[in-house]
């Protein structure tokens, strides 16, 4: 299987300005391809003729000679990133492709390990066209290195994603489960099947630092644009948003890297953040939980340690079901934290029930049973 590492860079000063020159010209290259393409289209729609060939990114180079310098693999990537993007958009996943910002676009590019250009050795890791640059190897690993990414925040700080050929871990059989309810008011309330109920408390980094944000970001209004007290402004603001950003990370790595240590078999719930967020009144403390990204973990997580995640339907009725009797008790509104049963009387604690209710899907999954039709309504 593939598995991505990541480190800090410590490049010196040329080392870094190379870095950065590299990232702007993969993003020039992909912006270029980008216009090119819908002028081509254009073209094609008004003549009603054949479209030409789009160019590729070794054909820019006579007319943009700074482009010579960097790494001709990353410039590469940059048109299989855009192609990967045109893919996805008729496939109806995702949207028509955008050109990149240098100021709101993320910050990188990606170069492959031919010939072995990409290798670590004595403490530093080797890049084509750069040579070795210090890092921090906090983690070893072994298998081969397949690509390199380099990004850079916005602070200026230099990270390298070593993407590794490793071989699969093997699949643990299943023994302990635990169904996993997401909310606001608490992050998670998780049920095994001891059974044993944790809720874990939502930390609400942004909601903490808010404060801090709206004074840094006051402050940065308050500076003449263009100006090095600006420039300075802009990097305490942008420290300020890293720092709630790791804090955030930090929290969903820890907490999704101990459930699968300790369960073999993970129960959660699908959400939609995206159309939840919609909603404006809490717009901001659904971004701040950070669900999808949970979720992202644990399902790469899982894949890695050889446990079995299961997704609930969107559809499915966890909240509205009672865990004793599985009576489908109607929508409840976000408001209501408790609530009985009609049908036999039990008292349900809202995220508690909907944890027993996750829990169960495992039996059903690993029996081949599926799912009863009244619990998808």
């Amino acid at each position: 299987m593939l598995k991505g590492h990541k480190y800090r860079l410590h490049p010196t000063p040329a080392q870094a300005e190379f870095l950065v020159k590299t990232i702007g010209c993969a993003r020039f290259v992909y912006n270029k391809l980008l216009e090119d393409r819908i002028a081509i289209h254009e073209e094609a729609k008004a003549s009603g003729g054949p479209r030409r060939k789009p160019p590729t990114p070794a054909s820019y180079k006579p007319l943009f000679p700074f482009l010579c310098e960097a790494d001709s693999l990353a410039l590469a990537n940059a048109k299989l990133h855009l192609d990967t993007a045109f893919a996805r958009f008729f496939d109806g996943t995702a949207g028509f492709p955008v050109f990149k910002s240098k100021r709101k676009s993320r910050a990188s590019y990606t170069t492959n390990n031919q010939h072995g250009t990409v290798r670590i050795e004595a403490g530093k890791v080797r890049l084509p066209k750069v040579g070795f640059i210090q890092f921090t190897q906090h983690r070893d690993f072994d298998g081969e290195i397949r690509s390199a990414t380099v990004s850079m925040t916005r602070t200026g700080k230099f990270f390298v994603s070593l993407l590794v050929e490793q071989d699969d871990e093997p699949r643990v059989p299943a023994g302990h489960t635990i169904g996993i309810d997401l909310g606001l008011e608490h992050f998670a309330t998780m049920t095994d099947d001891t059974p044993f109920t944790e809720k874990i408390a939502n930390p609400r980094n942004l909601r903490k630092a808010e404060a801090r944000l709206k004074r840094a970001q006051r402050a940065l209004a308050r500076k003449k644009p263009g100006s090095k007290n600006r420039e300075k402004a802009r990097i305490l603001l942008a420290k300020k948003h890293e720092k709630v950003r790791n804090r955030r990370h930090d929290f969903l790595h820890k907490l999704s890297r101990r459930i699968v240590d300790e369960n073999q078999v993970v129960v959660v719930e699908t959400l939609k953040p995206r159309e939840m967020m919609r909603n404006r009144r809490l717009a901001k403390s659904i971004g701040d939980a950070g669900w999808g990204e949970f979720v992202r973990q644990l399902e790469y997580k899982c894949k890695f340690y050889g446990r079995t995640l299961i997704k609930a339907d969107p559809w499915f009725a966890s909240t509205q079901l009672c865990s004793a009797c599985g009576e489908n008790d109607g929508k409840k509104d976000l408001h209501i934290r408790e609530w009985t049963c009609s049908a036999c009387g039990a008292h349900h604690d809202r995220d508690v029930n909907a944890s027993l209710n996750l829990l169960r899907l495992a039996d059903r999954n690993t029996s081949g049973q599926g799912l009863p039709d009244e619990l998808g309504k």
